[in-house]
């Protein structure tokens, strides 16, 4: 063991004094480079760090589009340059001379700024909207409240040291060092002097950096709607982020400069469009001049969201529909009415998906990019303009009529109530509640005379359907309509939906009426009460054209991400939920026999096809057959069809 013991000792010496020897080396090594930093190029470095500032500024991600069916654009970004200021440590004498070279170029090329100075020149006078406000800013600075707009355009001269005389150049000068004063900036921190300014002053600025200290130019997207007002209701729009919205966001990636969905597909999938933002970094000197400038971290586009919609449809739909307000306003229908607003549907009937959805008046939603001016905003929030920002399609709430004698049709024979063979006889005059009378024995002093269900769709016979509403009762009335979703919320993909009423007792109860059978007999033909919103109809004719199958409206067919994967439709569904509050029942499919089905879409069909139907008029030389979907080729290659339910009015 010992002779062991004395064979190993030399080796393991002779790594030990290997060992010490690449320590002893790398610290020499470690001191020579010290003194290098320290001493011979300490000066050097020194002046580097002295004269150089590292400033972060938000790359903000482009805003995903939204698309059509076939891809065309409905809304987009566009590249755009924005001009931001730092501070830098010159004097005031040379910051005011840059910002009055600064403000000169961009009017040399048309662009303007942010100007929030309360005072303007030629005449000079104050901008407040009330002497309340005036009072307040005057106090803010210690301003006697005589002060006038003179005097004060004086004082800010003074307060900011401007020495020159033009007062144009004066107030030109005073509008930016007012917002400095008031919003703040730092070698760090800019001040946006403007959000949009055009290539050229955007190239000079880049190119001539030296004579602009402190200036960077940035650049940013702005939201296109490149087909005006097509689809407005449905886009919604943008506006800047409010104070409340930044609260619940700022931990997501939103800073107070960003944007915010505000309405319709904006608002509701701003998780999505919004995108993440990136970081610039940007070297200046201590003099505001740019020294280096790269991106520390990428930009993430957003996604893109496809609708169901197919542009080309949408602009027939909006054309047609104000086309009609006009016509119906002009007595192209007969005797004029006062007709200035209203909405249309379109709907696939198997998918529920929504292929057009016009509301009039409509607006564009591009004259909110950048912030929309206080006349437009109550313009558009105007009774007298019939306020053109409420989707009329799916807020607006109407009592449907007629269209809603489909539904007492329907719960009449299921319940047994009627057959399809079953003849009323329409006297004209109903004996029972108020008495009420059928429309035709007010036309013709006469009623319908012996008529079965498929005969009352098609003529649209009142009596008949008070005779119906008076032998289901109103609870069994108000538990088909129910089931066939109306007076509830679709869960459409869109905000502010109206989930409309289903008159029952209690509704009547809770403004103080009290039900009587009138009440029920009115129902029956779509009135007291109820009240719909077109969306509502639309669905309740295609669960009927389904033969009781449900279907749920849907206007987002898919979101597409930057990477080009997709958002799986349950994501997308429970992103709705969220972002509109909603809270829906799974409603189950209505049974009906498939020989009631028919009686009720054969009346259907005769409404518009056949002689005596009520809209048989307007339709007769429509040359296309309005019926079911299902029962003709989807491909254009046979028969035209289309599904509309305007054929049960």
């Amino acid at each position: 063991m010992e002779r062991y013991k004395k064979r190993k000792n030399p080796n393991i010496k002779l790594r030990y004094n290997l060992l010490s020897a690449i320590i002893y080396l790398a610290g020499i090594i470690l001191l020579i480079q010290l003194f290098n930093l320290q001493i011979i190029n300490g000066a050097t470095y020194r002046e580097t760090s002295n004269t150089r500032l590292a400033r972060e500024s938000i790359l903000y991600s482009s805003r995903g589009s939204i698309l059509d069916r076939n891809g065309n654009t409905l809304a987009s970004e566009e590249m755009t340059f924005s001009l931001e200021m730092y501070k830098t440590k010159i004097e005031t004498k040379l910051l005011n001379e840059t910002i009055l070279k600064m403000i000169k170029t961009l009017e040399q090329n048309g662009d303007s700024y942010v100007d929030t100075f309360p005072i303007k020149i030629n005449p000079t006078e104050y901008t407040f909207t009330s002497e309340e406000r005036k009072n307040e800013w005057l106090d803010k600075y210690d301003l006697p409240r005589e002060t006038s707009a003179e005097n004060a355009l004086a004082y800010f001269k003074d307060k900011y040291s401007i020495e020159n005389q033009e007062i144009e150049d004066v107030r030109k000068i005073i509008a930016i060092r007012y917002r400095i004063s008031s919003e703040g900036y730092s070698s760090t921190k800019s001040l946006t002097i403007s959000s949009n300014i055009s290539r050229t002053s955007a190239l000079i600025f880049m190119e001539q950096n030296d004579v602009y200290p402190g200036i960077s130019v940035g650049q940013n997207s702005k939201r296109v709607y490149p087909n005006g007002a097509l689809a407005s209701h449905i886009l919604g729009y943008i506006n800047s982020i409010s104070g409340s919205q930044y609260e619940a966001n700022k931990n997501n990636g939103y800073t107070m400069n960003d944007i915010y969905g505000q309405t319709g597909i904006e608002y509701v999938f701003e998780p999505y469009l919004k995108g993440k933002n990136g970081i610039r970094q940007i070297d200046m000197s201590v003099d505001g001049s740019i020294v280096d400038e790269y991106i520390e971290k990428e930009a993430v586009a957003g996604s893109d969201v496809v609708l169901t919609i197919d542009a080309n449809l949408q602009k027939i739909t909006e054309k047609a529909l104000e086309e009609t307000i006009n016509k119906v306003k002009n007595g192209g229908y007969g005797k004029p009415y006062d007709a200035n607003a209203g909405a249309i549907v379109v709907m696939d009937v198997n998918t529920g998906e929504v292929l057009s959805m016009a509301s009039y008046p409509n607006y564009e939603p591009s004259a909110f990019v950048g912030g929309i001016s206080n006349d437009l905003w109550k313009s558009y929030n105007a009774k007298e303009n019939n306020n053109p920002l409420i989707n009329r399609a799916i807020s607006g709430t109407y009592a449907p009529g007629s269209t809603f004698k489909m539904v007492t049709a329907t719960a009449a024979l299921e319940t047994g109530n009627v057959t399809i063979s079953e003849k009323v006889n329409d006297t004209g005059i109903y004996p029972r509640g108020h008495n009420p009378e059928c429309w035709y024995y007010r036309q013709y002093k006469r009623g319908h005379g012996y008529i079965n269900i498929t005969s009352a769709i098609r003529q649209s016979c009142n009596y008949f359907f008070y005779e119906m509403g008076y032998r289901v009762g109103i609870d069994t009335l108000s538990k088909y309509a129910n089931a066939f979703g109306l007076g509830k919320k679709t869960g459409i993909e869109l905000t502010s939906e109206s989930a409309g009423i289903v008159a029952t007792p209690e509704v009547a109860k809770s403004v103080g009426e009290t039900w009587t059978v009138g009440y029920t007999l009115s129902a029956a033909i779509g009135q007291t009460y109820n009240s719909f919103t077109p969306l509502q109809m639309a669905k309740y004719i295609s669960i009927l054209a389904n033969g009781g199958k449900q279907v749920n409206p849907t206007i987002v067919k898919t979101i597409i991400n930057a990477d080009k994967t997709e958002i799986t439709k349950e994501e997308i569904e429970q992103n709705t939920k969220e972002r509109l509050n909603l809270n829906l029942e799974k409603a189950n499919d209505i049974e009906i026999s498939e020989e009631n089905l028919n009686a009720i879409l054969k009346g259907m069909k005769g409404v518009t096809s056949e002689s005596g139907g009520t809209a048989y008029s307007v339709f007769k030389n429509f040359g296309i057959d309005i019926r079911r979907k299902d029962r003709f080729c989807t491909k254009g290659k046979c028969n035209k069809c289309v599904v509309c339910w305007i054929c049960t009015l």
